[in-house]
């Protein structure tokens, strides 16, 4: 009970730590009730009734919740959880086995040592004067026990009611608790060898496709090596997967603790700032290389940088066998091909032929990552820029003269996506001038006809076009040429003309009427 008043506790994510709050909480619970009766102090009854009544101290199995609390916590915490909790599983077999055989024994002094051959035999039998020791009593009370749980059934039948009551429910028992216990047994054996079984059948699909498709015999063999080397150098997990359930925070702080040395090791990233280097520790891809396989050859296009783990790599010839300098554990290599640096004699392209002499472990930081890191520190983009040309300079593989550098492609298709902007926009400004002007010479036209019908002209086509324009829906305004305008002036004064014959004949008409009447 001290040990539970000073037990801290997570309030709101926060460890709580004061005293009196503790005390408060744990005398308000309910394990502090099953405390005090399991403090009861029965044993001085043994003063009374004699030790021959351990029935007395049953109080003390409340705190059994401590032994379930403890092997919760520890399996939290462990490294080999399966294994522990086999071993948790083998002590709950022994504990319920050790209860049953006290149980039976004080079952049989209710009845009767030797009363029959059922319960314990007497304990003054002079033919067996072991059975009155108490190592006796214990271990026969524990083999009937355990023969009675395990179902085996090699013991005395019962001869009274009681002692059938009493077996039946320890084979109900036996058949429950122990068909649960070992069906959890088999389960946690077969996680233990989940992460082999699912390798394993990878092998075997790949073995399967190799045979089908009727692969070479040595690369077969090197295929089937290289799945050996990651089992046994625990290599077989994909580091992506086993993390893909932590947050970022906790990814990234795992990430820094195993990949950020190698990282640094690195020159053109010594200085970069901290959160550029996470991202990039992030983006770390391990890769491994089987004895004789090419990283990369000369005149290939560099997508990505190396960085050597583990193993041993050679800088070899164009005939893959002289070797020029070896890179061990540490050493990396092309990180000026992903930065693209302008003036450089290679390009992007690879300088050298890397091989592979043994098993090598490396990481791989690819062009793509490096520049998406880049877009949020432009001034780390512009300083490793420096360093790489640096790098050039002194190695002699960069362009001095601006005449002979040579514009990249990229950024020759930015220039050009940016003259296709700048003319989609022209273009689109052009277009809302032309409506502008447009819709001017429409109200200007429409304007002259409201002063031609108010002088008292008619422009019959006008009209026309008018009304068609009406019907369809649709305004033609467009530049008119000399010729057209022409005829429209001949077309207006021939309009003129019959106006004036029309109306000279109405008055006429008009004036010999009057003559008639």
């Amino acid at each position: 009970m001290a040990f539970r008043t000073r037990t801290g506790f997570l309030e709101q994510g926060l460890l709580v730590k004061d005293e009196q709050r503790l005390k408060d909480r744990y005398f308000t619970s309910f394990q502090f009730r099953l405390d005090v009766v399991s403090m009861v102090p029965t044993d001085v009854l043994y003063l009374y009734y004699g030790l021959e009544y351990p029935e007395i101290r049953l109080n003390k199995l409340l705190r059994i919740g401590r032994m379930l609390e403890f092997f919760t916590k520890t399996e939290a915490k462990t490294n080999y959880p399966n294994i522990f909790r086999i071993a948790n599983l083998i002590l709950y077999i022994i504990i319920i086995i050790h209860w049953n055989a006290c149980f039976f024994f004080s079952f049989s002094k209710s009845i009767g040592f030797g009363a029959d051959a059922w319960v314990y035999p007497a304990l003054d039998d002079p033919e067996n004067p072991d059975f009155g020791l108490p190592m006796r009593m214990y271990s026969f009370s524990l083999y009937w026990s355990t023969m009675t749980l395990t179902t085996v059934g090699e013991t005395p039948p019962p001869a009274l009611d009681s002692e059938f009551i009493f077996h039946v429910v320890d084979f109900l028992v036996g058949v429950l608790i122990f068909a649960t216990i070992v069906g959890n047994i088999a389960t946690m054996i077969s996680n233990m060898n989940a992460a082999q079984a699912q390798f394993q059948s990878r092998i075997d699909n790949i073995k399967q496709y190799m045979q089908v498709r009727k692969v070479d015999k040595d690369l077969e063999d090197r295929v089937i090596k290289w799945f050996d080397y990651l089992w046994n150098n625990g290599r077989a997990q994909n580091e992506r997967q086993v993390l893909r359930y932590l947050p970022d925070k906790l990814k990234a702080e795992l990430a820094i603790q195993v990949h950020m040395e190698t990282l640094k090791k690195v020159r053109i990233f010594a200085d970069c700032e901290a959160g550029l280097l996470i991202e990039l520790v992030l983006k770390l891809q391990p890769q491994i290389f089987s004895p004789g396989d090419y990283i990369c050859k000369k005149g290939d296009i560099g997508r990505e940088m190396y960085i050597v783990k583990e193993g041993q790599l050679a800088v070899v010839a164009d005939d893959g066998i002289k070797q020029f300098v070896v890179l061990v554990s540490g050493s990396y290599f092309g990180e000026i091909s992903i930065l693209s640096i302008k003036g450089s004699k290679a390009g992007n392209r690879r300088t050298a032929n890397i091989r592979s002499i043994g098993y090598s472990d490396l990481f791989a930081l690819s062009k793509d990552d490096l520049m998406e890191s880049l877009k949020e520190y432009p001034e780390a983009k512009t300083m490793l820029e420096d360093k790489g040309r640096e790098i050039l300079m002194k190695d002699g593989l960069i362009e001095l003269d601006p005449d002979k550098i040579k514009p990249e492609t990229k950024d020759l298709e930015e220039k050009v996506n940016r003259l296709y902007s700048i003319m989609d926009l022209m273009e689109m400004k052009l277009k809302k001038v032309l409506v502008k002007h447009k819709s001017a010479d429409a109200a200007l036209k429409q304007h002259i006809r409201q002063l031609e019908i108010l002088s008292g002209e008619e422009v019959e086509e006008e009209e026309e076009d008018e009304q068609g324009e009406k019907k369809g829906g649709e305004v033609v305004v467009g530049e008119e040429t000399k010729e057209e305008k022409v005829e429209a002036e001949e077309k207006k004064e021939e309009a003129g003309d019959k106006d004036g014959g029309t109306e000279e004949g109405e008055e006429g008409k008009t004036g010999e009427e009057k003559k008639g009447e």
